[in-house]
C-alpha cells in the first residue's frame, strides 16, 4: 500500500514539474561566435510555463535573405526569423502545446553589425534575437498584438539581464 501511494505522488509531482525548453544551437555555416551559453540562457529565459524543444541556426546573411525572400517576400538579410513547426498555439493555450516548437534562424553578419551599432558583445545580440525568435515560435506577434508581446519582452529580458530587446530598440 505505502508502495502505492508513493507511486502515485512521484506520478502528481512529474504531472506538475514546469514545463521546459530545450534548446538546440548549431551553426552550419561555420560561424566563429560566442554561442557559448545562449542554449542554457534561451531556457532559463523562456516564459513560465513554455516548453518544448528549440533549435537556434546561425547562416550567413545570404542564406538568411533567400529565407527572407522565400517566406517573407522581403530580399534583404532580416536579423531574425522565426518557422513554428506547427501553427502557433494561441494566446490562452500557449502553456500547452507541441514537443517540438519550430525554428529561431539569425543571420551572423547583422547579429555582428547590430551588436556594434548598440554597443553590447555579439553574445549580447544573439541572446535578444533568439528571445524574440522563441516568442514568435510560441505565438506571439508585435505588430498585431497590440503591445502584448513588446511587454512579454521586456520582463523577460530585465529577469535574464539583458538591457535592451529588439522591439523597444525598433520602436525608438
Amino acid at each position: 500500500m505505502a508502495t502505492t501511494r508513493r507511486a502515485h505522488a512521484a506520478r502528481r509531482k512529474t504531472s506538475h514539474r514546469r514545463r521546459r525548453v530545450i534548446v538546440t544551437v548549431t551553426a552550419p555555416d561555420g560561424a566563429v561566435l560566442s554561442t557559448r551559453g545562449l542554449a542554457t540562457w534561451l531556457a532559463k529565459a523562456a516564459p513560465a510555463g513554455a516548453g518544448g524543444e528549440v533549435t537556434v541556426a546561425l547562416i550567413s546573411d545570404s542564406r538568411m535573405r533567400t529565407l527572407n525572400r522565400s517566406y517573407r517576400g522581403k530580399d534583404y538579410a532580416t536579423d531574425v526569423l522565426s518557422f513554428p513547426a506547427s501553427p502557433p498555439p494561441a494566446p490562452a493555450a500557449r502553456r500547452s502545446g507541441a514537443d517540438y516548437l519550430g525554428d529561431i534562424v539569425i543571420a551572423t553578419g547583422v547579429a555582428q553589425r547590430q551588436a556594434e551599432q548598440v554597443g553590447h558583445a555579439v553574445a549580447v545580440e544573439l541572446k535578444v534575437l533568439a528571445l524574440h525568435g522563441l516568442l514568435h515560435l510560441l505565438g506571439y506577434d508585435h505588430e498585431r498584438d497590440k503591445g502584448e508581446m513588446a511587454a512579454l519582452e521586456s520582463k523577460l529580458r530585465k529577469k535574464a539581464g539583458l538591457a535592451e530587446g529588439l522591439i523597444g530598440r525598433r520602436l525608438r
